[in-house]
């Protein structure tokens, strides 16, 4: 004998009594249960056989506001084309588009769809285009399917093959919108109407009351059963996003490492960008297809930075008291004071080492947002996010340098495998490249390192080696997450975003 729940007896019951399959919405308004209740109830009765649940899938067309506007109106390509056959059947676009009260951001659009729908000529007299209609067209798909959904919901699979084709086109254009919806219906079956008709509801209750329990009630009731593998609405509680997680969990890591926060401008001098990093004024990663420069205002003043200006420019030219023979140029002010978006990270290490707050030995770290106009491919974007840090000690060597960047590696990227390989950048000497490997996702490059040289280090007033390091913390992520394209880190794709743990 099967047991039934009350609510699932008044399920049953309904749907002996219904012509053909129900509805939820149906079995709600005759049991009057909750939506949640007939969920529960049709999940149970589908698992025991006795009713089958039938699935259609079915696209609702409803239109935006723009549509509704057009609708009513009429589409802008009709009324321009209306306008101009009635004045003459020639007519400037810009005159054409104030005459029937269109915005010119109309104009690209209306030519784009008369041309394409041939119900006109476009001609280009000097810089202007005219527009010449000679006769008004007929009614188009286009148009008798905004008429059709204008104030309805109607069904994609209602419609004939030509209107769906021209709602393809209207979806494009932003007038309507598509929603993909489940129907779903539940039918009785043989087994569900032997139920029906010989079982009857025993008395249930789903929470024991105080009455209950002091009454000697709870003995005799019977608890309602609940099925615990039932499906339950989804449910997306805020959380941060993956991307901004990983960051946090980063400075986490180096704050623990006793690592200090730094931070700074997005928007930098080229002095502080650059030259206090030793980078001459002619080198080619200062060049405009390497850097922006600001445009207005497009420099600042260095007065601030008194006689570490002079410092800077004497170790450019000559070398100033570091050894060196400098680069052996002219310095230019007006170069040093131009405006830049910060290209790289190590600008806050630069910040870090002219701070008065500067302890040694000590430890600085950044996450810094930089920008640089290159390409858009999958391991390149305009605007990146790089992990800085610097370590002052007047025992540190390269092998310290080494053990760090490992860490990184493997405890924040989760690699397998690292390895350096010697580089060159004018700020560093030696400079190494960090490498990293993880199964299933293979080599990737995460940055450049090294130890400071004297002419960056003097200058600023700093006497002790400096461990410097600048990784694209984007790729650290992509590794750990197995993400092959970084512009996926920035995706509006929600779905993705959802799937993502919290851990």
């Amino acid at each position: 004998m099967v047991e039934l729940s009350p609510n699932e007896t008044r399920v049953l019951r309904v749907l002996t009594e219904s012509v053909g399959p129900a509805s939820p919405e149906d079995l709600a308004k005759q049991t009057g249960l909750a939506d949640s209740a007939i969920a529960r109830a049709a999940l149970n009765l589908a698992q025991a056989g006795l009713i089958r649940e039938q699935i259609e899938k079915r696209t609702e067309l409803i239109l935006t506001e723009e549509g509704e506007s057009f609708a009513e109106q009429g589409l802008p390509e009709r009324r321009i084309v209306s306008f101009v056959k009635n004045n003459g059947g020639r007519l400037l676009l810009k005159d054409a588009l104030q005459g029937s009260g269109l915005d010119e951001r109309y104009g690209s659009i209306v030519t784009g769809w008369i041309s394409r729908k041939h119900w006109g000529r476009i001609e280009k007299i000097g810089s202007k285009l005219e527009l010449i209609v000679e006769k008004d067209p007929a009614r188009d798909d286009d148009e008798e399917t905004l008429a059709h959904l204008k104030g309805a919901s109607v069904s994609l699979e209602e419609l004939s093959p030509t209107l769906k084709e021209a709602v393809q086109r209207l979806v494009k254009r932003n007038l309507v919108e598509a929603r993909v919806t489940n129907d779903r219906t539940f039918e009785i079956t043989p087994a569900g109407w032997s139920a029906a008709t010989s079982v009857g509801p025993e008395p249930e209750v789903s929470s024991l009351t105080g009455d209950m329990i002091s009454s000697g009630e709870w003995e005799k009731i019977k608890l309602r059963n609940y099925n615990v593998s039932s499906d339950v609405p989804h449910t997306f509680p805020g959380k941060y996003h993956p991307y901004l997680r990983f960051l946090r969990m980063v400075k986490r890591k180096l704050v623990a490492l006793g690592f200090r926060e730094t931070v700074g401008p997005l928007v930098e001098t080229a002095f502080i960008n650059c030259d206090c990093l030793y980078m001459p004024q002619d080198h080619p990663a200062r060049e405009i297809h390497d850097l922006y420069y600001l445009k207005d205002p497009s420099s600042a003043n260095l007065e601030q930075y008194g006689d570490l200006v002079v410092r800077v420019a004497e170790t450019h030219e000559n070398g100033w008291k570091t050894g060196s023979t400098g680069w052996r140029y002219k310095y230019s002010m007006s170069e040093a004071s131009k405006l830049i978006l910060r290209s790289h990270g190590t600008a806050l290490s630069v910040r870090s080492m002219i701070s008065k707050n500067l302890q040694v030995p000590g430890k600085y770290f950044a996450i810094a947002r930089c920008f640089r106009p290159d390409m858009l491919d999958k391991t390149h974007l305009t605007e990146f996010n790089q992990a800085e840090g610097i370590v002052l000690d007047p025992s540190l060597n390269l092998r310290n340098l080494l053990g760090i960047l490992e860490m990184f590696a493997k405890e924040v990227a989760g690699a397998n495998k690292v390895r350096f390989k010697p580089d060159y950048f004018p700020f560093t000497e030696p400079s190494v490249e960090l490498q990293a490997y993880r199964d299933g996702f293979g080599w990737m490059e995460f940055g450049g390192s090294g130890i400071f040289r004297p002419e960056v280090t003097e200058p600023l007033g700093v006497k002790v080696p400096v461990l410097a390091w600048g990784l694209g913390i984007d790729r650290l992520f992509m590794m750990s997450r197995n993400i092959r394209d970084i512009r996926q880190l920035f995706s509006p794709d929600l779905e993705w975003i959802r799937d993502q743990t919290v851990s």
